[in-house]
């Protein structure tokens, strides 16, 4: 038996250096297509307090279940609901009936390789005329007559601004009177089709935060140096506006006006996941989406690999975003923040159950709806009963 164990070993170790030493080189030799940053982030929160997990969000209901793809964000003009689908069209919810009103891009949409072309809107936003203000990921700032269909081009991805062209145009919001739009460009380098790799690359390149101004159409870049801002809101006194920045789990603050015009500062720092967008609640504080958790306790994989770019390198050698996303959990969290930024309540659906990967939580007449970039409906969370 001792000849035989050590015949066992021999072979065991010979087959695993058969094996490891090619996967090795072959690993060496492939390219990686991204060149991830060490990022340094802090020990998750713990979730405990108003952040206890719970189940809260799987008493939400599907409406129009297989009937949308993706809608990411939603806006309301009195009991008719807007969104962007991720077929490139906007549509409209009347009396429980879907129409598509406008599409910005082109068919063929499905795949990966027809998002450029077909369109993929994101920030959604009703203007004081009760016109539609829309983020196009590949062309841009639109506004749209929800009557009429008709879209009108406000600024164009391909449009230098101080020599450079937009890449990823993701969320907007809007001034009361119209004037001023800020939005978030959240790569020069990552199109919306690649923003895992925008995540895992770490990186903080671009303009990040931008104004546009619909009377003398200039656009200013007002940020630099985020990593990846998502979802943007302006605060109910106009004085600033909230980006959030999911790569670092953080809210940023950028002042408008006031006597702190052109300064920025720390809003929330170190959230218990990814924060994509943000709107306002009725109680004057913020409703945060987070397409991910950080769970502490238990594994977070954005932080075991913030620090270990090469691990990162690895991984996208041998394997697809969708192949990746695939290992990230469907832990669903909205917060809700007060006006100064702490927590006030959070709803969870661990494991996904009801809706996965939520992107925004937009509250109207006592309900929230839930968009999400990937599923094929909408949720709706009554308030009164959670």
């Amino acid at each position: 038996s001792t000849y035989s164990s050590k015949v066992f070993r021999v072979t065991f170790l010979t087959l695993a250096a058969s094996l490891t030493v090619p996967l090795l080189g072959v690993t060496v030799l492939l390219d990686c297509p991204i060149d991830p940053q060490p990022i340094s982030l802090k020990e998750p929160p713990l979730l405990t307090g108003v952040l206890e997990p719970n189940i809260k969000l799987r008493k939400a209901e599907r409406l129009w279940e297989n009937q949308l793809v993706g809608p990411e964000s939603i806006v309301n003009i009195g009991d008719v609901l807007f969104t962007g689908t991720a077929d490139g069209k906007i549509i409209k919810i009347e009396d429980g009936e879907i129409e598509t009103i406008a599409r910005i891009g082109h068919g063929p949409c499905g795949t990966r390789e027809d998002e450029p072309t077909c369109g993929r809107p994101l920030g959604i936003r009703v203007g004081p005329n009760n016109t539609l203000f829309v983020a196009d990921a590949y062309y841009g700032l639109y506004e749209v007559n929800p009557g009429t269909g008709e879209t009108k081009m406000l600024v164009s991805t391909k449009t230098l601004i101080e020599g450079q062209k937009l890449s990823f145009v993701n969320d907007l919001t809007v001034t009361q009177d119209g004037r001023k739009i800020y939005f978030t460009d959240s790569s020069s380098k990552w199109q919306r089709r690649d923003y895992l790799f925008l995540i895992m690359e770490g990186t903080d390149d671009g303009r990040h935060l931008l104004e546009y101004d619909t009377v003398t159409k200039e656009v200013k870049v007002l940020m630099v140096g985020l990593r990846f801002p998502n979802g943007v809101q302006l605060s109910p006194a106009e004085d600033f506006v909230l980006v959030q920045e999911t790569t670092m789990a953080r809210i940023r603050r950028y002042y408008v006006s006031g006597l702190m015009k052109g300064g920025a500062d720390m809003f929330v720092e170190n959230m218990p996941g990814l924060p994509d967008n943000i709107r306002l609640s009725s109680s004057g504080g913020y409703w945060v989406a987070m397409s991910a958790v950080r769970p502490n306790p238990g594994f977070s994989l954005l932080d075991f690999l913030s620090e270990k770019p090469w691990i990162k390198k690895m991984i996208f050698k041998l394997l697809s975003q969708e192949t990746v996303t695939k290992f990230v959990p469907k832990y669903s969290l909205v917060v809700e923040l007060s006006e100064t930024g702490s927590y006030r309540r959070s709803f969870h659906d661990p494991n996904g159950v009801t809706v996965a990967y939520v992107s925004e939580a937009h509250e109207h007449n006592g309900y929230l709806y839930l968009g999400s970039f990937q599923s094929p409906f909408i949720c709706r969370l009554n308030l009164q009963h959670v």
